[in-house]
């Protein structure tokens, strides 16, 4: 007696990709960005255009009578192909916190929208300091206060770069230092004299005090302020030409919050963080604006392993580092030198170990998923008007599913999937089977006794990468229990398959 399916799929024909055999190590160095589409690219292009379709109803009224963002800027790249670069909605929508300008003011999203990328910029913080150890200028595991003797205060004296880098320095999340200090050096100097939360090394605290730490640094060691030190060092070289701090083309950017306090108005052309814009547009934490296009360029730098377009701006090595996980003691803040890794909330079915990213606070979401050599950007001004409205987390699961989905995995004759639900099967012969489930997930395979089913194996996950299964009689339980979705269950015979030997239990 089989145990009900919650959903389980039977599928008679192979579907395009070649995401069943995951990628080790970088791409080709050469390889750079070209137009395409999805069949080029060997993508399925149903769960493309489904993502795009929900993306575009996101700027519609929700349950809330909000949208979750006035416009969006979506872009996939596969192997060095830009499959999708879609555009929805609007880069200035409203005139104040509420009302939106008269049709003929407003201005239309484009594909080359210029976005305040907000936490995004910590990527460029963490790219110029590795810039910096690769020259001998800094050392990892140095301390902090060997570069900044004014940061060496208060409980900070052994706080190191790596903690900074991975947010393990015990330092608080924020300070308002737009409100508390008058100048950019009082302001500067509050961040180098705080007193740690807790201990330096024993917690994982998202802390933007880090980054605007790291910029000092990167001042410090090679005198270049940061945004001269991010124009020589990584946007120069690799022809970002839209990306920078205090964007002097403003009439292209979107438009963010609407902001009493600071009475500012309706934010465009300026930094949207008060702190980064206390600071002159130019913080470690905030102040980088840029397009999907670019983004995508810098993505694929680091799937080249740090050169793009004959200009290397990092070594291998450092790129490992970048994407190795330093916090293992925390699992569920996964972290290398700059990248956060592995975190489902935001990269939805693209997370893996090897998967590296970042979000910003306006709304901002940027994948780059080594195992399958593709990025999936997601720019939105989620803040235009008011920061209130809502988290753009669903969009941003939106829009790495539907890349994720799009890699099919490529099975020859019949073959069996359990997704966003559980599912049994029933098999009588050799199989193998692809796992890429939520935590909390399970696919526990039985086998046959003769009188009785007996657990033989539970597979949580594999890392992406085909399990074989023992010759017998075998049944595949999957239950679902994670709060979000990865690629799900596949499990195909190996050779030619008949119906014969398959049978799948349905409610």
């Amino acid at each position: 007696m089989l145990i009900p399916a919650l959903a389980v799929a039977l599928v008679t024909t192979a579907v395009p990709g070649h995401f069943d055999q995951p990628q080790d190590g970088f791409a080709h160095e050469r390889t750079t960005l070209r137009q395409s589409n999805p069949y080029w690219a060997g993508l399925d292009p149903e769960p493309i255009n489904a993502a795009l379709r929900r993306l575009h109803d996101f700027t519609k009224s929700q349950a809330n009578g909000k949208p979750l963002y006035a416009g969006a800027v979506t872009l996939y790249v596969h192997d060095g192909k830009i499959v999708t670069h879609d555009r929805t909605g609007y880069a200035v929508l409203y005139e104040d916190a509420q009302t939106q300008l008269p049709e003929e003011e407003r201005v239309p999203m484009s594909k080359d929208t210029i976005f305040d990328l907000a936490s995004i910029s910590k990527l460029f913080t963490s790219i110029a300091v590795m810039q910096q150890v690769e020259q001998g200028r800094v050392g990892i595991d140095e301390r902090v206060a060997t570069y900044l003797p004014e940061f060496g205060v208060n409980g900070k004296e052994n706080i190191t770069v790596k903690q900074l880098l991975t947010h393990t320095s015990g330092l608080e999340p924020f300070i308002p230092l737009w409100k508390l200090y008058p100048d950019v050096p009082s302001r500067i100097k509050a961040v180098m004299d705080v007193k740690p939360k807790s201990t330096p090394g024993t917690t994982y605290v998202y802390s933007d005090l880090n980054l605007i730490t790291l910029g000092e640094i990167v001042l410090e060691v090679s005198g270049k302020r940061l945004d001269q030190a991010v124009r020589d060092g990584i946007t120069g070289p690799l022809g970002m030409k839209d990306t920078g701090y205090n964007p002097k083309a403003k009439d292209r950017t979107a438009a963010t919050e609407f902001q009493s306090s600071p009475p500012r108005g309706i934010v465009r052309g300026e930094v949207h963080d008060e702190n980064a814009w206390s600071l002159g547009g130019v913080a470690g934490h905030a102040g980088v604006f840029g397009t999907a296009r670019d983004l995508a360029v810098l993505g694929q730098t680091i799937l080249n392993g740090g050169t793009y377009n004959g200009r290397r701006i990092l070594t291998e090595h450092s790129v490992e580092l970048m994407l190795t996980n330093f916090n293992q003691q925390f699992p569920d803040n996964a972290h290398g030198l700059g990248f956060e890794l592995d975190q489902r909330w935001y990269m939805g079915a693209l997370s893996g170990p090897g998967t590296a990213g970042h979000t910003g606070y306006t709304g901002t979401s940027f994948v780059v998923d080594k195992a399958s050599r593709s990025i999936a950007v997601l720019l939105t001004n989620r803040v235009h008007p008011s920061r209130d409205w809502g988290s753009v987390n669903p969009a941003r699961r939106v829009a790495a599913d539907g890349l994720a989905n799009a890699l099919a995995v490529k099975a020859h004759g019949r073959q069996w999937r359990a997704t966003t639900s559980g599912g049994t099967l029933v098999a009588e012969r050799p199989v193998e089977v692809f796992v890429d489930v939520d935590k909390g997930d399970k696919l526990t395979v039985q086998h046959w006794n003769g009188t009785d089913w007996q657990d033989a194996r539970t597979i949580t996950t594999t890392g992406r990468r085909w399990v074989a299964v023992e010759p017998v009689k075998s049944r595949f339980v999957h239950t679902k229990a994670g709060q979000y979705n990865g690629r799900g269950v596949y499990v195909h015979a190996r050779g030619e398959v008949t119906a014969d030997g398959w049978s799948a239990a349905r409610r």
